[in-house]
């Protein structure tokens, strides 16, 4: 009399046919990333040039101090070491740098294939492109801190020989350097949504450049609330408003933007821009 046996499964064949954990995915990611050769050259290159100008800045007020008129002193105090820190040139650059890393994460992998074979290992997109987010996120977070971080205290020891620097404990202070850290991410994941409409670098690379600098730069604010209101929630003008100490003082307009207002616009365009790219990453054919 014969009996059945059940078939043994081997543990090989039980963890090949489990889904990919998320962590393994952030493990992927994290490689993926740092394999562009953008990512390798860009981020270094575009730190020192930000620190280059903030130094350059500094310099030249710290040898124009003796010569500055006790009302420009007065107003430099006011604004002048947080333009130093965060000078708008380098800061440019940096969005602009940010926003071109995050629209090749997802776009070199269209162009090149590699998402293809991406989703035949990992059928579940939603999960891939998160992880993809997260990682983009986290590592442009660690190199805003470290610039935003290094370009302030950079700064402020050459102006401090002045009498004209700002410590970090000041009213506001913390604030805009947290500000210019967080700023890095939020246009990195907007270049990232972009990629994933436009599935073209170039196209991507324009489309995050035209929201993220020439719409701020080309709309005015407007006397009525409509249109200041919505010329406030760019990314450039909430950041702009968070680095302003004394914004009342400095650079008074009518219906002012908010604090509040502009930590909810940063979270706002990371939000919709993550959402973006996981959707129609989700819906589109690779």
């Amino acid at each position: 009399m014969s009996t059945l046996t059940r078939p043994i499964r081997r543990p090989a064949d039980t963890e090949a046919d489990a889904p990919a954990r998320f962590r393994d995915l952030l493990a992927a990611e994290w490689i993926k990333l740092w394999s562009l050769r953008s990512t390798r050259w860009t981020l270094p290159l575009v730190y020192l040039f930000v620190i280059a100008v903030s130094v350059n800045a500094s310099l030249a007020d710290h040898r124009n101090w003796p010569t500055y008129p006790e009302g420009r002193r007065e107003m430099f105090h006011l604004y002048g070491p947080v333009r130093d820190a965060f000078p708008e040139a380098g800061y440019l650059l940096l969005i602009l740098a940010s926003a071109t890393v995050g629209a090749l994460t997802i776009v070199g992998e269209h162009q090149s294939g590699l998402i293809r074979a991406t989703f035949a290992a990992v059928p579940a997109r939603r999960a891939v492109v998160a992880a993809k987010a997260a990682v983009l996120a986290g590592v442009m977070l660690a190199f805003g801190t470290m610039t935003a971080a290094t370009s302030f205290w950079v700064s402020q020891a050459i102006l401090a020989d002045r009498g004209a620097g700002w410590s970090i404990g000041e009213p506001g202070v913390l604030r805009a350097v947290v500000a210019s850290a967080v700023l890095v991410p939020v246009c990195a994941l907007v270049g990232m949504g972009m990629g994933a409409l436009t599935r073209h670098a170039a196209a991507a690379v324009f489309a995050a450049t035209t929201v993220l600098l020439l719409l701020p730069m080309v709309v005015d604010r407007d006397e009525h609330r409509g249109i200041a209101e919505l010329h406030d929630t760019l990314p450039l003008v909430a950041w702009l408003r968070l680095i302003e100490v004394h914004p009342d003082i400095v650079n008074p307009v009518p219906y002012p933007p908010t604090v509040t207002g502009a930590w909810l616009t940063f979270a706002a365009w990371s939000l919709v821009a993550a959402l973006t790219a996981v959707t129609l990453t989700h819906r589109r054919d690779p």
